[in-house]
């Protein structure tokens, strides 16, 4: 699967089959940088790839000589759209440069495709590129396509209205597409419209047919290079091509297509280029993996094409007639579109694409009506109060007021669980599809007013975009849950009574409303006690939850400090108890509990605790790097699942942690309403000063500390 395991070594061994005609393009095997010192080696290693075959650029024509393809998430070690400034400041200069080399051995140079959502600003990075003065005229500059992606055709239209305003041309290889699992795995998790690729292998197939028909008929822009192990594939752009010439070309992958390709270039005389794989056999995995998994596949041209039981006029059969047949239900009936993946029980909630620059810039508009908004739940409170009205402030700017409210007081328990109890037989007495359609009714609420329950997140709990998506997802999917749930519970079932809820300030939406959710769909009436720091954002989900129709007596909120959450789950006629938070406070709950009169209460309480991943040597360390940083620094480490402890396997410790060291180092952190930024704040002083004593203690102790200088947190133009 790989040339050789260094550029000298691949040079070596190609020269048998550049005498049978064949050309390459080298392939610098790697995976994306997770540090700006993975992305110095990266591209250092293709500037020597780059010298070490000029000298085999003999030929006059740039495109009859070797090659070299690069992959840009390996020279920028945040090669996202969140990060799009930096991307286009530090990275156009390292690809920049290597053209630049390119160019002057008069050397093709190829920019990889990747996944789907680094299309946009690999497109941008393109463009930039052909408008560098030093790179004017040069006509060995070329991209890679993606037939598999929806948007394939329309990027070649793009690449074609760009190389004719810039009057060169652009060489295109187009691929099927390399990360085929990988996208349709991430529109289902991240609850997306719709897929980015096509469902079908047929559609696939047609949709590169298209592309190269595309790229054929234009080829006073485009020279084509046609990558694939496809006989039918091969035969129609044969055909559409009219024979063999020197406007375009074939490609196959080394160790794969041999016996195909050796018709197509030394019997039938069609240029034909080996996409040559270069590294060591530690860095083989992902791409080997991408392989299997193509090849491994029921539909795969290769994998038909060994199959004995499959007939020959099924493995080259024409992919217009196999959609034709299909025309009616395009999308493949066993994958769901995204929305439906939990159906028929529920419907998934639907997410934000942050690598989308469109859906960024849409919620980014509408997140930008409420961050002046003062929300103010001290005139409305959901009961009647009589606590004092508490100020909440936003952790990232301890001066800016986020809104305030009314908390309970000591006399007000009472009265509120009364309510409940007095509710409790009309509610539970509601058929379980109308509870569930309450809580539909509110994820759909919920769903509404993404943006503004996005804003608060990040303002009064420190929630990044991406946590404040999670966030709001996680909320919506309980609820739905539950739903579907309650619809299941035993016609004979009944409910235990008035449930406590009492949330942290971690999961401010998401593990408020989900046990809250819980109760009510299986007929329990609630009082909610939120964390003392984000009340605001509790406030906000129950006054949804009342706006879909939930009454306000059967789910009440009840704000305030340590003991208004003693008081309530300490009352005799609460019937269960749901706590998320310290294992500290757990036991002291569990033995209120235990020591009360009366009916034994139900307890269902989730802790904290010492998270520890364990990596052994077999791990690729760019996943291990990702993993880290995401579960570690993600939330601020806020999280009740975070990691705390690491095991690294004594061998490859010192290579594991610094590349991790290195991610570390290119977090973005500050304010957590900005797009750019990776980590918030904690959650206020008390967090704050409890992580310093930490860290003295570490240092105390003669371990090393990490930390970050940071700058002050950017404050938002006037508007």
């Amino acid at each position: 699967f790989v040339l050789g395991r260094n550029i000298t070594e691949a040079l070596d061994h190609s020269g048998v089959l550049k005498q049978k005609g064949y050309t390459f393009s080298y392939d610098m095997l790697g995976e994306a940088a997770r540090s700006d010192a993975d992305a110095r080696r990266y591209h250092l290693a293709y500037s020597e790839a780059i010298a070490a075959i000029a000298p085999g650029c003999t030929a006059l024509s740039v495109q009859q000589n070797p090659g070299i393809s690069v992959k840009l998430s390996a020279l920028h070690p945040r090669f996202e759209h969140g990060q799009r400034a930096r991307v286009m400041t530090e990275l156009l200069g390292r690809v920049s440069a290597l053209a630049q080399l390119a160019r002057s051995a008069s050397m093709g140079f190829n920019i990889d495709a990747e996944e789907s959502e680094r299309l946009d600003l690999t497109l941008d990075v393109i463009e930039a590129l052909m408008d560098e003065p030093a790179l004017a005229g040069w006509d060995g500059f070329g991209v890679v396509v993606q037939a598999y992606h929806l948007d394939a055709e329309a990027v070649i239209d793009w690449l074609y209205a760009l190389a004719r305003r810039r009057q060169r041309k652009i060489m295109v290889r187009l691929v099927k597409g390399a990360y085929w699992d990988t996208q349709i795995k991430r529109a289902q998790v991240m609850g997306l419209e719709t897929y980015p690729v096509f469902t079908r292998k047929a559609g696939t197939d047609l949709s590169y047919l298209v592309c190269a028909r595309k790229l054929l008929d234009g080829r006073d822009c485009f020279y084509p290079q046609f990558a694939t192990h496809n006989a039918q594939t091969i035969s129609t752009i044969m055909a559409r091509a009219g024979g063999p010439d020197e406007s375009f070309e074939f490609q196959r992958l080394h160790g794969m297509g041999e016996s195909l390709h050796r018709l197509v270039c030394e019997e039938e005389g069609y240029p034909c280029r080996i996409y040559a794989p270069v590294g060591a056999h530690r860095d083989l995995l992902a791409y080997l993996v991408r392989r299997l998994l193509e090849n491994g596949a029921n539909s795969s041209f290769v994998n038909q094409l060994l199959d004995q039981d499959v007939p020959a006029a099924q493995v080259v059969s024409d992919p217009l007639d196999q959609m034709l047949q299909v025309a009616e239900t395009p999308s493949h009936p066993s994958i769901p579109q995204p929305a439906d993946l939990y159906q028929p029980q529920r419907r998934n909630s639907a997410g934000r694409d942050l690598e989308d620059r469109f859906a960024v810039a849409g919620l980014e508009e509408d997140m930008s009506a409420f961050l002046d908004r003062l929300w103010k739940f001290s005139q409305n409170a959901m009961v009647d109060l009589n606590g004092t009205v508490r100020e909440v402030r936003n952790p990232a700017r301890p001066e800016e007021q986020v809104g305030d409210l009314k908390e309970a007081s000591v006399e007000d328990i009472g009265p509120a669980i009364h309510r409940a109890r007095t509710a409790l037989g009309n509610w539970q007495a509601l058929p379980a599809e109308t509870r569930a359609a309450f809580l539909n009714k509110t994820a759909d609420l919920y769903e509404t007013h993404f943006a503004e329950l996005m804003t608060l997140a990040g303002r009064e709990a420190g929630k990044t975009l991406l946590d404040g998506v999670a966030e709001i997802r996680e909320a919506v999917d309980f609820l739905r849950y539950y739903a579907s749930q309650a619809r299941a519970l035993p016609a004979e079932s009944t409910p235990r009574g008035v449930f406590a809820c009492v949330s942290p300030w971690n999961f401010p939406l998401a593990i408020f409303i989900g046990p809250a959710a819980a109760a009510l769909a299986a007929g329990n009436t609630v009082v909610a006690k939120p964390a003392e720091q984000t009340p605001l954002i509790a406030a906000l989900a129950v006054k949804l939850c009342h706006d879909a129709g939930i009454p306000e007596e059967v789910f009440q909120l009840l704000p305030g400090a340590g003991e208004v959450g003693q008081l309530i789950t300490s009352d005799t006629r609460i019937a269960g108890v749901s706590f998320t938070g310290s294992t500290q406070t757990a036991h002291a709950i569990n033995r209120s509990l235990a020591a009360r009169e009366g009916s034994i209460a139900t307890l269902i309480a989730e802790t904290g605790g010492q998270n520890a991943m364990i990596v052994d040597s077999t791990a690729l360390p760019e996943q291990v790097t990702r993993d880290v940083i995401a579960s570690a620094f993600q939330s601020a480490g806020q999280r009740c699942s975070a990691q705390r402890v690491l095991y690294i396997q004594e061998d490859v410790y010192d290579e594991m942690v610094t590349m991790i060291r290195g991610a570390f180092q290119a977090l973005v952190v500050g304010d957590p309403t900005e797009f750019a930024t990776d980590v918030g704040p904690v959650i206020d002083m008390d967090a704050k000063s409890s992580l310093e004593r930490h860290v003295a203690r570490r240092k105390k102790g003669g371990f090393p500390v990490w930390r970050r200088r940071l700058h002050r947190a950017r404050r938002r133009p006037d508007p």
